[in-house]
């Protein structure tokens, strides 16, 4: 079906009731250790009361207003997305893909200087036309009915929405946590519509015969060390999203525990949350989660793929690739690997930044992606 405007448009009864949450939230009695063993219980608490009491999502609703957005359905599916157009001589078609447990707001900053680089200190040459879509299931697109929805199957959505429905012949991407699986995906699945795709979580598989090296035992050693301590969330929701998703779905402060504490956990802040990341920006985030009820049905995207073993590691990847490597970032394949996989033309490694980095590192991220599309116009 062809795009259909779209505004987001949250009712006062969502945000009436999302008061009397807040107001009613019982918060159990501190662990020691804070941080240490899960979300803080004061850091949360402080949070949920500025949620109640000074955040504003009207205003953030207008912001998010300002551009086009649409709604498409594609295999059955609305994605909800926004498209704005570049100014430029010739404005590459770039789709900017998400992650868990983030939004289509980690591009929303980015939207200015990748359509319009002029407007704010770069090159006209430069320009972009952003598509940025908010995954099935995840804010406000469509939640799937069925199971099946997979990486691949997004990808093939995605792919769909780009050439189908809004007529781009190629096009570039880039993605993130799982917005780099799906782009994986579309390299392995689509490459002959691609431009070239753009990562900053590469994964790759050791190549034949480096099984067995030293460089593979120890990153099969921190890979296994940040699955003992920190992958306790995607197996529970590889495997029982629901049990977790009615608890959240219920308390503000339990979705906000839940995910807060992932972006301090991820993200290059030195323990301090709110040095990347301001009160504002992580409950808008949450919004995305909580107006449309979104986060079951978010969830339910690693059960399809933990569960039933859906990525990828080893297929070559043969649209040109460029990778930006984040010094915090929370699993990044060794070089090598990615260049036995992937047709890399571009590694380029970071100062600075985590998980989060087109939101944590902004400038780093703009001109690492300017600069590796430049190469392919």
């Amino acid at each position: 079906m062809s795009p259909r405007p779209y505004r987001i448009d949250v009712s006062d009864a969502v945000l009436t009731d999302l008061h009397r949450r807040l107001d009613a939230t019982r918060f159990p009695e501190p662990l020691p250790g804070g941080w240490e063993r899960g979300a803080d219980v004061s850091y949360v608490r402080e949070l949920c009361t500025y949620w109640r009491h000074q955040y504003d999502w009207r205003k953030h609703e207008a912001e998010l207003n300002r551009h086009p957005q649409f709604l498409c359905e594609v295999d059955g599916v609305d994605i909800h997305f926004w498209h704005v157009r570049g100014k430029g001589p010739a404005p590459v078609p770039l789709l900017l893909i998400h992650g868990w447990p983030g939004s289509i707001y980690e591009f929303h900053h980015l939207i200015g200087p990748l359509t319009d680089p002029a407007a704010h200190g770069g090159n006209p040459a430069d320009a972009f036309d952003v598509v940025i879509p908010a995954l099935p299931g995840y804010g406000f697109s469509g939640k799937p009915r069925e199971p099946g929805w997979n990486p691949a199957r997004i990808a093939a959505a995605f792919d769909r929405l780009m050439r189908k429905e809004l007529g781009y012949s190629r096009y570039g991407a880039q993605g993130g946590d799982w917005g780099s699986i799906v782009t994986m995906a579309l390299g392995t699945k689509h490459a002959e519509h691609l431009l070239g795709i753009h990562l900053n979580m590469p994964l790759a598989a050791p190549p034949p015969g480096v099984e067995q090296s030293e460089e593979a035992k120890s990153f099969g050693q921190k890979a296994a060390a940040w699955q003992a301590a920190e992958a306790g969330y995607s197996h529970v929701q590889g495997t029982k999203p629901m049990s977790l998703a009615i608890a959240q779905a219920d308390s503000p402060a339990g979705l906000a525990a839940w995910i807060v504490e992932k972006f301090r956990t991820w993200s290059d802040c030195g323990g301090d949350v709110e040095r990347a990341f301001s009160k504002d920006w992580l409950l808008t985030n949450l919004m995305f989660y909580w107006a449309p009820n979104s986060i079951a049905s978010a969830a339910n995207l690693y059960f399809e793929t933990m569960a039933l073993r859906q990525v990828d590691l080893t297929t070559p990847i043969r649209a040109p690739t460029g990778v930006a490597a984040f010094p915090r970032e929370i699993l990044t394949s060794p070089r090598g690997w990615l260049e036995a996989r992937f047709n890399l033309r571009r590694y380029t490694e970071m100062p600075r930044g985590g998980h989060f980095a087109a939101v944590e590192a902004p400038e780093l991220f703009l001109e690492d992606v300017r600069a590796f599309f430049r190469s392919l116009r």
